[in-house]
Order: structure tokens, then C-alpha cells, then sequence
């Protein structure tokens, strides 16, 4: 378990992504088995543990140390595992053994365990370890270790590790089981490359590049066809000899949470296309319906009848047992139209194709799309084929010009990681009322979009200018004549029942701070309302 806490460690104050690979590969190279297996499962989200919940924590914590203290203690601390590690072992009546627990001896008892018994052997395993390795297994019981490591850059290490290309990995990935030995076995020259052990499996995505100015000086308009950029999930659409499944586009199986979709897939083909909710060829949900229906365990019937999935189909790329990737983009398509033709029309469509002759004439309809879901145009290269990763000039994405507004930083929350000692967690809000008694509403939330030097002088400001706290959350001084203005970009903008605005912003962040404007010049939600009418 010391390693892996040392892994975990060195990935969290790591913020070079060639490092982090670096540091993956030594531990698969120096970790025996099963444990650099298990590891690999923490990091790309495959292990969990069904006994042990957040709540555990606290009563066990309830049992060692004033509720109020631990509360003031979490707050200061940012991360829940983190706080209870470096508490646990004030009273702790068994001694530490460093090294004494495996990262497999772990997971093997937390496995075992009932949820009668859990909290007892979760209390028993931190007994027995020091600070570094408790951080490390509670960050295992959680869940979500933020180390900086998504599961795609953990397959690239794997593929790094073992000399071979990362979408052999991809494409095996689905079929495997933790621990991975036989995995592990083939990477290391011990063992044979797995088979493709399930049916209806993942191939790895073509991407693209965000188009930029001098992109459109050489490339020419008759060599590409362009299709509408729509505000759903990239997913692919797998069916294979009567199983099914439905995949982002980083591989993940989301398939258990759109069954209605899965009851129309009766084919033997694998498709590329768009998730979104409404009916084919009649109204398309926005992103926030599309929310609906996003990382639910259990969707009822009523949610599926009032948000009814379905996909956009952008690309055909396996046909039975014809491979299609290698064909040119123009024959796929063909191969496409003819083939859509077949499927549950409540369930798929063609993305329809833009005509257009010049870079301009584009220009014009991406900027006024004919849908409001619509945020841009595709590019795609008549020959193309089709390539897993991100290959620059046969793909292009054309974005729709973010929108901008100027909103007051209203109220501030500890980040997460390297970012726990600092407030980052911005909520930010705009005037409504009249104008000699303005009232600010909340109308998004930002983390991102500024540098460490700008996020050390917010932090500064927010500690300067706290009126208020509830719990992690600190209240801001925001009124007309003493306020910080926030320029915030954003995607999208929707109508939304859940917030007091009545408006929700897609994919906000953080434009530009605005140190030299009055609070009080901010914008007001009549200007949001008027994108939302307009």
C-alpha cells in the first residue's frame, strides 16, 4: 500500500503530463500483481466498493473526534480523505505497521466486507497504517482520487509501458477485468495478446481540430463536406450478434442509462454520432435536457417518455463484418444515408450535410444556425479516413463565437487537490430589480479560465472580502459600489425551472477579471433573457 500511496502522491503535485506517464509506467514496471492491476482499476474508475460510502467516514469520525472540530478541520483541510488521514491516528490504540497492509490485502477486505461490518474493517485497516497509505485507501472508499489522471492518459501509460499503440488498449479494454492479468502478461512479453473477450466492443474515435484563421487559407472549400455541430454527447452506437451497447466518447459503457435507446438497436453495425433528447427530424432538446438523463442510475419511465433519447448519426464504421474505417469519408457516408434508412426513425437520423461554396458563406450560417442546439460546423475531408486520436487537417471544428458576460463574483468555495488551500469555486451573478435597489442572482458557477497568479490574487480578495460563511462556502461582499467583476464566456445559454434566474449557462468559465470595472456596470439578466428571446 506504500507504493501506491507514493503513486498517488507524486500524480497529485504533478502537473506535467509526460511526468505523470513516467510515473505510471515505473510503478507497472516495479508493483507486483495483482496490486499494480487494482491500481490500474482505481485510476481508471473500475473499483469501487458498495459497503463503504462518504457517511461511513463520518461516523467513524463521529466515534473519535468532536463533530465540530472535524468540521472546522475539513474546512481547513478541502478533502474529505485527506482531513480524516491526518487525524485518524491521534487515538489510534494499534500501532502503525509501515508497509504491513498490501494495496490487494486492501481491497480484498473491503470486498469481503458486509455493510454491518465494513466500518469495522475499515477501522481496522487505517489502525495499521501511517498517514500516507490511510490517505491513499480512503481515497480508494470514496472514490474520484483527482490525481490529475484520466482513464484515457492511464491507457496511454499502460501503452507506453508495454510498446504498443494506445488504441490496441481501447479496443481490448471492455473485455478485461481487474486485476489484468492477462493484460499485464501480454505487455510484459509473458503472454499472449487477449482476445477480444466481449461482444459489441469500443473503437477508438476520430477527433478534431478547433479550425483557426490561417487553417482556411489552405485548405480548399470542394475538398470537404460540412455538417451541423450539435450540443448532445459524442457517443458511439455499438450492436453486435444480439448484444448492445452504447459508449462515450472516451469509452466509457453508458448503456445502462438509456435502455429505451438499447430496445431499438437491432442491428449488426457500429455508428458514430450525437446523444441528444427530443424526436428525430422534430424538436431537439437543449444540453440541459440532455442533463436529465446523464449519470442516473436508475432512469423511470416517466423520465424516459418526457426526455426521449436519441442519435444523430454522423459516421458508419462497422457494417456486420465489414470494417469501414479505412474507406474515404464520401463512401461512408453513402454507405450511411442507405443504411440509417433502415433504423427506428424515433430513435436515429442522419445529420444532414450544409451546402455551402465558400469559407464566408460558412461563415455566415455558423454564426445564424437554423437551431438553437446547433453550436458550429464540422469540417470532414471527402477522403478521409477514418483515424483513432487527432490527426491534423482531415477533421475541423468550426464553434460558434463563445458569448460574454460581465457577472459579480458572489460567493466562493475551496477547490479540490493542489487546489484545496485555495478558494477557486467561483459563483457569480448578475442584476435584477430596479434600478435604486438592484438585487444580484446567481446565474453559473466557474472553476477554470485564469492563471495560478490571478487565482492567488482572487483567493486573496474573497479572504479580504468575506461578509459570510456556510460551511465551505464564503460569501462575498457584492453590492453596486464594492463588487469584483467577473467576464464570463460561455457556450450556450438555456431556460432552466431549477435556478432562481431561470436561466442555465453551458460550459461557463472564467473570460477575463475585471479589476477596473464598478460593480454596479455589471450586466444585467435582461441582457441573458434577451439571448435566450433573440
Amino acid at each position: 500500500m506504500d507504493r501506491f500511496a507514493e503513486l498517488l502522491d507524486r500524480l497529485l503535485i504533478t502537473s506535467s503530463r509526460n511526468a505523470k506517464l513516467t510515473l505510471m509506467q515505473d510503478y507497472f514496471r516495479e508493483a507486483p500483481d495483482p496490486d499494480r492491476g487494482l491500481a490500474l482499476a482505481a485510476i481508471t474508475g473500475n473499483l469501487s466498493f458498495n459497503a463503504v460510502k462518504p457517511g461511513v467516514l463520518r461516523s467513524l469520525m463521529a466515534e473519535r473526534m468532536d463533530e465540530t472540530l472535524f468540521a472546522y478541520s475539513y474546512d481547513y483541510v478541502g478533502d474529505l480523505a485527506e482531513t480524516v488521514s491526518l487525524v485518524w491516528g491521534i487515538d489510534a490504540q494499534v500501532e502503525a505497521i509501515p508497509g504491513g497492509v498490501s494495496l490487494s490485502e486492501a481491497v480484498e477486505r473491503l470486498h469481503s466486507a458486509s455493510r454491518s461490518d465494513a466500518p469495522k474493517v475499515l477501522a481496522g485497516l487505517l489502525d495499521r497504517m501511517e498517514t500516507a497509505s490511510r490517505f491513499a485507501v480512503l481515497k480508494l472508499v470514496t472514490g474520484g482520487l483527482r490525481v490529475g489522471v484520466s482513464a484515457r492518459l492511464a491507457k496511454q501509460a499502460l501503452a507506453d509501458y508495454g510498446k504498443v499503440h494506445v488504441h490496441e488498449i481501447e479496443e481490448l479494454w471492455h473485455g478485461l477485468e481487474p486485476p489484468y492479468l492477462s493484460l499485464f502478461a501480454w505487455l510484459d512479453g509473458k503472454g499472449e495478446k487477449p482476445v477480444h473477450a466481449a461482444r459489441a466492443m469500443f473503437r477508438p474515435v476520430m477527433l478534431s481540430n478547433a479550425v483557426e484563421e490561417s487553417d482556411l487559407t489552405r485548405i480548399v472549400p470542394a475538398d470537404y463536406a460540412a455538417e451541423w455541430k450539435w450540443d448532445g454527447i459524442r457517443v458511439q452506437v455499438v450492436c453486435e450478434d444480439g448484444v448492445a451497447r452504447l459508449y462515450s466518447r472516451t469509452g466509457d459503457d453508458i448503456s445502462g442509462t438509456f435502455p429505451d435507446l438499447l430496445e431499438s438497436m437491432d442491428f449488426n453495425a457500429a455508428i458514430d454520432g450525437e446523444l441528444l433528447v427530443g424526436a428525430p427530424g422534430g424538436n431537439t432538446g437543449t444540453f440541459s435536457d440532455l442533463q436529465q438523463r446523464l449519470n442516473r442510475k436508475v432512469v423511470t419511465p416517466k423520465i424516459q417518455k418526457q426526455f426521449p433519447a436519441f442519435v444523430r448519426c454522423y459516421d458508419l464504421l462497422q457494417l456486420s463484418d465489414e470494417d469501414l474505417r479505412k474507406l474515404p469519408f464520401a463512401e461512408r457516408r453513402q454507405r450511411l444515408e442507405a443504411f440509417v434508412a433502415t433504423l427506428d426513425a424515433t430513435r436515429f437520423d442522419l445529420s444532414p450535410l450544409v451546402d455551402f461554396a465558400a469559407w464566408e458563406e460558412l461563415d455566415t450560417m455558423r454564426q445564424t444556425p437554423p437551431h438553437p442546439v446547433i453550436e458550429g460546423v464540422m469540417l470532414k475531408r471527402l477522403d478521409s479516413t477514418y483515424v483513432p486520436g487527432r490527426p491534423k487537417g482531415p477533421w475541423f471544428k468550426w464553434k460558434r463565437n463563445p458569448y460574454t458576460v460581465d457577472a459579480v463574483l458572489m460567493y466562493a468555495q475551496r477547490g479540490h487537490g493542489k487546489r484545496s488551500s485555495f478558494y477557486s469555486d467561483y459563483t457569480f451573478g448578475v442584476w435584477t430589480g430596479p434600478g435604486d435597489q438592484p438585487e444580484l442572482v446567481p446565474v453559473g458557477k466557474a472553476y477554470f479560465g485564469f492563471t495560478d497568479e490571478e487565482l492567488k490574487r482572487l483567493d486573496k480578495y474573497i479572504r479580504d472580502n468575506t461578509i459570510d460563511r456556510f460551511g465551505p462556502v464564503r460569501s462575498v461582499r457584492a453590492e453596486p459600489d464594492h463588487g469584483l467583476v467577473i467576464e464570463v464566456a460561455f457556450e450556450g445559454l438555456n431556460r432552466s425551472t431549477r435556478h432562481k434566474s431561470g436561466v442555465a449557462m453551458r460550459f461557463p468559465r472564467v473570460s477575463r477579471l475585471r479589476w477596473d470595472k464598478p460593480a454596479g456596470e455589471a450586466d444585467r439578466l435582461d441582457a441573458l433573457l434577451s439571448m435566450l428571446d433573440g
